[in-house]
This record gives structure tokens, sequence and C-alpha cells, in this order.
């Protein structure tokens, strides 16, 4: 046997013609269970890799995807990146990363000569690139598969990987309630975000179900930053009576929230408690480990791979988000 195991040596091992390996390597139809199995189990024994040019050759496909990301938070990027890329790889598809600038007025024109240079056969759009109608107008036109991670406008366009944010928003906001804090700070993420207004739109209805009027200038604006988190921070513990609570957009804001807590002497939970959004590795290396809703960000882009990827698979999913009750919520203050 070859140093490097071929496409002949998997097809004659299992049983079944080059043809029969293709399809279950390409993962098209018409293959039965039983041989997907065999060949899957004779492909990870010889820890074969088809050749990339091989396959391109062989039809259409590139099996290239790209996935368009403009966030300013690593960690929410980072994780992004590898769920993307796990099931790209269990799929022999080859992901490129690539970073854009959502607002820019040639956001349309570089991606679709990204897609032309790269002969992509799809994108994987990240928030907020979700969000630009032009963008998904063009990728319509041209009839390119796309999915959306976390779409808010426009979700019935392409396919789409997400949680339900006004639903994950209210709960963190009744958690506070049910803690006894009625003065509860809201720092708001980027206004490109459908997410942030969805976030937004839950907390308020968490206040109104309990009989709490919205005060707007609990709201803080912030820009999904550790130090927007803290500008804001600022500016609402200045008030009097400051709140006693602070639920943020997501973990890098509430990060700031709480170094800023720390600088300016406020206890965190006795005086002050804080909650995030995300779960990101941030919210368990600070320090007292954040409270925050845990958004499954990998397992999102790691869907919306498979979303894009496997033939017949569902046109958008929905997966649960879940509280993480740490250390900086607690009882509110007397």
């Amino acid at each position: 046997m070859s140093s490097r195991p071929t496409i002949k040596e998997v097809s004659k091992i299992a049983g079944v013609s080059f043809k029969t390996v293709s399809r279950v390597l390409n993962n098209e139809k018409h293959v039965s269970e039983e041989t997907r199995r065999r060949v899957e189990e004779v492909v990870a024994r010889l820890n074969f890799r088809p050749s990339h040019a091989a396959r391109t050759l062989a039809g259409r496909r590139s099996f290239q995807v790209a996935l368009l990301y403009d966030n300013p938070s690593p960690y929410y990027v980072y994780h992004i990146q590898i769920g993307a890329q796990k099931r790209c790889s269990e799929l022999g598809y080859r992901l490129l990363l690539q970073p854009v600038d959502s607002q820019s007025p040639d956001l349309v024109s570089n991606v679709m000569a990204l897609i032309d240079e790269a002969h992509l056969d799809g994108v994987i759009l990240s928030p907020p690139v979700t969000e630009m109608p032009a963008l998904l107008d063009e990728l319509d036109r041209r009839g390119l598969p796309y999915v959306r991670i976390a779409p808010g406008a426009r979700k019935e366009a392409g396919m789409a990987a997400t949680i339900d944010d006004i639903a994950a928003a209210r709960e963190v906001t009744e958690h506070l309630i049910g803690l006894g804090h009625r003065s509860i700070g809201f720092i708001r993420g980027l206004e490109s975000h459908v997410s942030t207004w969805d976030r937004l739109q839950g907390y308020r209805e968490a206040l109104e179900a309990h009989g709490i009027a919205f005060d707007p200038e609990l709201v803080a604006a912030g820009e999904n930053s550790f130090t927007s988190g803290g500008e804001a921070a600022r500016k609402l513990l200045e008030r009097e009576p400051r709140p006693t609570a602070i639920f943020a957009g997501n973990d890098d804001m509430a990060a700031g929230v709480l170094a800023v807590a720390h600088e300016s002497d406020v206890d965190v939970p006795r005086q002050l408690s804080i909650v995030g959004f995300d779960d990101s590795d941030l919210a368990k290396a600070v320090w007292p480990p954040l409270t925050t809703m845990r958004q499954p960000v990998r397992e999102l882009a790691y869907a919306a791979a498979n979303l894009m990827l496997v033939p017949d698979a569902e046109q958008r999913v929905t997966l649960e988000h879940k509280l993480m009750v740490r250390s900086t919520t607690g009882p509110a203050p007397r």
C-alpha cells in the first residue's frame, strides 16, 4: 500500500465502486446508510484525504466556502471560526476566513470579487454581515448558496442558524428581577446588529411583565467592545440613584462594566449585579466569574456550515440558549 491512500484502495476495501466512494465523500444522495457507513469507516481507518485539485477537476465545484465576519469581539469571532472550520473539515471543504467592513460602500463588489477569484461554492455570513440587504440581494441574484448566522432582518432570506435573542434577554432580565432588582441598566451593542434591538426588546418585555416602568435613561450605547462597556458603565454609575444591576449585551462589554466597578470600589455582586451575553471564554476568566446567557456560538457556526454543505439539510435551525449563573449576580441591596 502506498504511503498516501488512494480512492482505489478505499473502494476495494469497502467493496464498492469509485463512483460510490465519490458520492459518499461529496455527501450526495442515492447512497444507502449501510454503504455510507462502510465507506466512512474505511476512510477513517486509512486516514484518507481526497485530493482537493482532483475533486475540483472532477466537477464544477471548488470545495471552498468563505466565512465573512466583521465583529469587534475576538472571542465571538474565534468561536465562529472554529465551529465553521470543524464542519467544513469533516465534509472535505476548505474554509476561507475573510474579514470585511460591513459599512464599506464597496462591500458587495469586494465580496463578489472574492467569490469569482476563489470560485466559492457558497458563503457563511456572520453578524452584522447577515444584515446587509444589498449583499443578500446580489447573492440571491447570482443564485449562490449562503447561510446566515443569527439573522435579524429578512429572516426568510437564505438558510439560517440562530437563537431566540428576545427570549434569552427576557430570561436574563427576569433573573435579575427575581433577585429583587428594580433599577436595571442595559448596555446595548452595535446599532447595525439586529440582535442588539432584539435583546433590548426582551429586556423591555421582562420589565413590563413585572410592572416595572421602562426608563430610557437606564439604556446606554455600547459597541460590543470592552472599552465601550466600561464607558457606558461610568455613565450609568454616575446616576443618582445608580442602578443596582447592569445587563450588558455581550461579555466583552460586561467585562468592561466589571472593571469599572472594581476601579470605583463598587462591590460585585453586593452593591451591583452584572450579567453578560454569549458565555465566551472571557466570562470565566474575569473575577468574579461572570453570570451570562450562553449563546452556543461555536455550535451555531457548525450548524450553519452543515446547513450549506449537507444535501437536504433543514433551511433553518434554532439552537437553545442557557443562563449561566455565576458570581456577578446576587440579591438587590436594600
